[in-house]
């Protein structure tokens, strides 16, 4: 193809930039050839493959400092882009913007950089591919046109709306816009109404205006559900034949009282010579979901389920996700089965990777089995009975594991999450903390065991298989976090090829201590986010040197695409053929199942934030006890017990004019002397919430006064 000559031309070490016509003297082509060659430049012009320099000549971008990124916009309108591994992001000032909107894949050129860091400004040269042709926002009727005022608050154009493609939309209505003109310099983008949701602030709108703004799915396609109506409830008895048969075993699933999609069952015994022996049993997802049918293709797409509080949105139809893959008690269930057994010190000695059928004979939940080995007995919990010596050997295997994964230094963050409740119009009525109970250690333990386990097996098969990774911290953020740690008085050298023991012997030090969540939180920042790969480097955070995900098969699809090619390996189905049409496979299921986990969890993170914003909108002058969980220049964020933060701006803080001291993260008032710190306490009065975008600001309480 003619591009590839022309990116190799561009690649070689003695290319000299050339023109179009240069450049077709030194490839020798003829009339007809050379109208091809400037047509194929321009497309790669418009692609960001190749950039003109004076004269027109012809290069590749990043030596000229141009590179292609998408680009995340701040609400406050300014911008970064983000260029690639290793390199540090673009910031791009509000008036260097052009027409780029949040999210689009954009060129931007380097016009200043700081040498010795990662640290560059920039301006956008040009939009390559748009993210936001349809838009969410409010429909506002005017005299002559309507606008939409986007919800997402990094889209910083309102959206022009002719009267004739307003689709019957009134004033308030939350409605889906597609745009059908792009901003220009001095003017607005325009659109046409495609959808309207409903009016602002009724019942399920929010929600269902995240779901439309991330792009989530909503219904099966009739193709998906028609396939899976197809699927037979029995299971026949040629699959029950060639599996161990382990429907005679005490093997109980322990999850949350609401779960329904239950994927995983245990069962832990204590062997005679003191070793202990643990059977992780995980649904066996595809023998249901064959590869290369319409519920896979749509299992792929999705590559995970989403939890919007109590909408659910899954990657697998109910009938299978809450029925026939599901672990539910005294019903013949297939599976996948890993069996380990641990040593005194928590080390794998014998493991057994097979497929199974089991019958859950116990239905438990974190709750109960917590109340149960505290001690409690009768009522509800009677059924627990038979179970308790079980019970009881698995809480001392979860200490021996947790023991093991600290000694190597697996990081511990011990962040609460919140819990929100739901009223049934959709309003939250309490923000309270998840109990981190005993019960759920010891499942998180189990799993975390089998997915090291799995993932070791398969690596020495040297088959293609996706990983769950974590890699090594970023040296910069590394640095930055050392400088702040000194400040707060806890000297540490950290520096690229750090061992996660040192990150855990920081946290262990402010333990307790005022300073434990900021550092704790920016540790974590300096950290990369984990995801999956077709390559094992291990997991940083929890040091270990293999990982996967192979335990919940019905809500994340890797860890369906592993199952599937573990079966195929122990039925000796794999070839050299087979291995490399697999290659291709992990390496797009890895991409798509990363890049479908950060929509997911930015859904989440965002409809968490617009209910808490909505509860402590109800709470409008009432008093809190919290800590500061940051001082910044412009103010104090301050931190509720329930996760809840808000901040007191310093223009709140009448008493005094307030100094901030950046080495020390301090502010000090200038007459009175008064400082505040880093994780002291302080009562403050919440004074207001900004609901569209879930700001909430505080005051400092006159009880604290």
């Amino acid at each position: 193809m003619l591009s590839e000559k022309i990116m190799t031309m561009l690649g070689e070490h003695q290319y000299k930039p050339l023109n179009t016509e240069e450049m077709a003297d030194a490839m020798g082509l003829d009339k007809g050839e050379r109208k091809e060659l400037r047509k194929v430049i321009e497309q790669m012009v418009r692609e960001g493959l190749v950039i003109k320099l004076k004269k027109e000549k012809i290069a590749l971008p990043e030596p000229y400092g141009v590179y292609s990124g998408r680009l995340d916009v701040n609400k406050r309108g300014f911008g970064f882009v983000f260029r690639g591994e290793g390199l540090g992001d673009i910031f791009i000032p509000e008036n260097a913007m052009k027409d780029a909107m949040n999210g689009d894949k954009v060129q931007a050129k380097v016009l200043r950089e700081t040498a010795g860091t990662k640290r560059a400004e920039g301006e956008i040269l040009q939009v390559l591919e748009r993210k936001n042709n349809k838009v969410i926002g409010v429909y506002e009727e005017g005299k002559a046109f309507g606008f939409v005022l986007p919800e997402d608050q990094k889209i910083k154009h309102d959206i022009f709306i002719h009267k004739k493609h307003r689709n019957f939309a009134e004033t308030g209505d939350v409605v889906v816009v597609e745009i059908t003109k792009w901003p220009e310099k001095g003017r607005n983008p325009e659109g046409m109404i495609t959808e309207i949701l409903g009016k602002k602030g009724d019942k399920g709108v929010d929600i269902l205006t995240i779901v439309k703004k991330f792009n989530l799915p909503e219904e099966f396609s009739p193709k998906v559900m028609g396939y899976t109506d197809r699927i037979p409830e029995e299971i026949p008895e040629a699959e029950l034949a060639r599996r161990r048969d382990l429907r005679h075993a005490s093997i109980m699933t322990i999850d949350g009282a609401d779960a329904k999609d239950l994927d995983d069952a245990v069962s832990v015994e204590r062997l005679k010579d003191g070793k202990f022996k643990l059977s992780v049993h995980i649904a066996d997802v595809t023998h249901y979901v064959r590869e290369g049918s319409p519920i896979d293709k749509e299992a792929f797409k999705r590559a995970t389920s989403v939890y919007l509080l109590d909408l659910v949105i899954p990657m697998l139809p109910k009938k299978l996700s809450n029925n026939l893959c599901s672990l539910n008690p005294f019903e013949p269930k297939l599976t996948l089965s890993c069996d380990m057994i641990f040593d005194a010190k928590g080390q794998v000695v014998e493991h057994e990777i097979y497929e199974s059928v089991i019958s859950s004979k116990l239905r438990a939940t974190y709750e109960e089995v917590t109340k149960v080995l505290e001690g409690e007995r009768g009522g509800a919990l009677e059924k627990y009975e038979p179970f308790i010596p079980m019970l009881k050997d698995m809480q001392e295997l979860q200490g021996i594991l947790e023991a093991k994964r600290h000694r190597r230094g697996s990081i511990e963050f011990d962040f609460p999450e919140s819990k929100i409740e739901l009223d049934k119009l959709g309003k939250p009525v309490s923000v309270s903390l998840y109990p981190r109970e005993i019960s759920n250690r010891m499942i998180e333990e189990f799993m975390l065991a089998a997915n090291e386990t799995v993932a070791e097996h398969m690596f020495w098969t040297h088959l293609p298989f996706i990983y769950r990774i974590h890699e090594e911290p970023d040296a910069e953020k590394l640095k930055a976090f050392t400088e702040f740690s000194f400040n707060l008085g806890y000297p540490v050298k950290l520096f690229a090829g750090v061992q996660p023991k040192i990150l855990q012997e920081i946290l262990e030090k402010v333990q307790g201590k005022n300073e434990e969540p900021v550092l704790s939180k920016l540790l974590l920042r300096s950290m990369m986010q984990a995801k999956y790969a077709p390559e094992n480097i291990g997991h940083f955070g929890l040091a270990a040197t293999y990982y996967t995900h192979f335990t919940s098969p019905i809500r994340r699809y890797p860890d369906l695409a592993i199952h599937r090619i573990i079966k195929e390996y122990l039925n000796g189905g794999i070839d050299e053929k087979r291995a490399r049409l697999l290659i291709p496979f992990v390496a797009d299921a890895s991409k798509q199942a990363s890049e479908m986990e950060r929509v997911a969890v930015d859904a989440e993170r965002e409809l968490d934030a617009l209910k808490k914003a909505e509860y402590m909108h109800g709470h409008l002058g009432e008093t809190f006890e919290g800590i500061i969980s940051s001082v910044t220049s412009f103010g104090l964020f301050v931190e509720l017990p329930n996760t809840i933060e808000g901040l007191i701006h310093i223009t709140a803080m009448y008493d005094d004019y307030y100094v901030y001291d950046e080495r020390y993260m301090t502010l000090t008032g200038e007459h009175n002397g008064k400082k505040f710190s880093l994780g002291e306490k302080i009562t403050v009065l919440v004074s207001n919430v900004n609901l569209d975008t879930h700001e909430i600001f505080f005051e400092i309480s006159s009880e604290e006064e």
